[in-house]
């Protein structure tokens, strides 16, 4: 979850006795950014290029001008001609917050993950308050699988907005991948409670859940994924647990759900078959359609992915 550039518009400066701003520019270019932040407030991004650049055209060291760009194409989602843009602000003017963050989202979106890195460390040393760098510093880290370096990041994200439920569940992230599973169950609850019931939230905390073996809870979370979306993935989910509760009626009729939805789905089809398998053994061989289930449902599983030599190994020792 990636927050956007935050740049607001322009404000303007005040000019000395000759028309001159701080800044540099005069009081018609002053007047003239600031049409220019009106027109990409207002979403005509077209028309805040073209001033924006005709601005940098007359002086073309206006850091602010080269800001507005990059804003602009990072709301156009072409982050390629966002990043030099940002790049130029941030040489321009190593000290502006705005230049080195957006730099750094650029980058992040580019999958320059080490160079974004970088660059939302120079913001944070201008603003180490800053909600969005530390959030995006800590995501940018978790791209990178490096989740020991964002948890830092994302306690600060969360200790800056307790009630920003974006931090919350990355904070969340960072925990069940440093293997701190009961402080992510803690993250990942609060986020319920602040965000909308995302399919990817439910699906970490099931995770989470079931590692620390609280399969009731996972089970209760699988009931309310399935309603959240009614995927293949998410009945797997529910029948997983279920398994695990040893409720195999719920079981197999959430793996049989799954299939039905993706017929390619082999890990519902193993699942399937391992309660079908689990029912004639408990029959003391005797239910010869709980055996046929599971030999098919095996069969059909390893037709879709043939990697599955543990599955190999147990049709053997069963003879399906």
């Amino acid at each position: 979850m990636l927050l956007n550039a935050g740049c607001g518009l322009f404000r303007a400066n005040q000019t000395d006795g000759n028309g001159q701003s701080k800044n540099g520019m005069t009081a018609a270019q002053q007047e003239w950014m600031t049409r220019a932040a009106a027109a990409k407030q207002s979403g005509d991004y077209d028309t805040a290029l073209t001033m924006f650049q005709e601005i940098l055209a007359e002086n073309p060291t206006i850091t602010t001008a080269y800001i507005g760009i990059g804003d602009v194409y990072v709301l156009k989602k072409d982050y390629v001609k966002a990043e030099p843009a940002y790049e130029r602000a941030a040489k321009l003017e190593p000290r502006n917050f705005n230049a080195q963050f957006g730099h750094g989202l650029a980058l992040q979106m580019l999958s320059k993950f080490i160079e974004a890195v970088r660059a939302y460390h120079r913001a944070l040393t201008i603003d180490p308050e800053s909600i969005k760098a530390n959030l995006n510093l800590a995501i940018t880290y978790l791209q990178m699988n490096e989740a020991s370096s964002a948890v830092l990041f994302a306690e600060k994200a969360v200790s800056l907005e307790p009630g920003n439920g974006t931090a919350r569940i990355n904070l969340g992230a960072a925990y069940e991948k440093t293997g701190r599973n009961i402080e992510a169950i803690e993250q990942y609850t609060a986020a319920l409670e602040l965000v909308e019931h995302t399919p990817q939230l439910l699906m970490n905390l099931i995770n989470v859940l079931a590692a620390e073996r609280r399969y009731q809870e996972a089970a209760n979370t699988a009931e309310t994924l399935v309603k959240v979306e009614p995927s293949a993935n998410a009945y797997e989910r529910m029948g997983w647990c279920y398994f695990r509760l040893s409720q195999f009626d719920k079981s197999i009729a959430a793996y049989r759900e799954a299939v039905k939805l993706d017929p390619e789905h082999w890990q519902s089809h193993n699942g399937i078959g391992v309660n079908a398998l689990n029912t004639w053994l408990l029959s003391k061989q005797r239910d010869t359609e709980a055996m046929i289930e599971a030999r098919n449902a095996f069969r059909r599983s390893l037709k879709i992915n043939r990697d599955q030599q543990k599955l190999i190994t147990l049709m053997s020792n069963h003879g399906l």
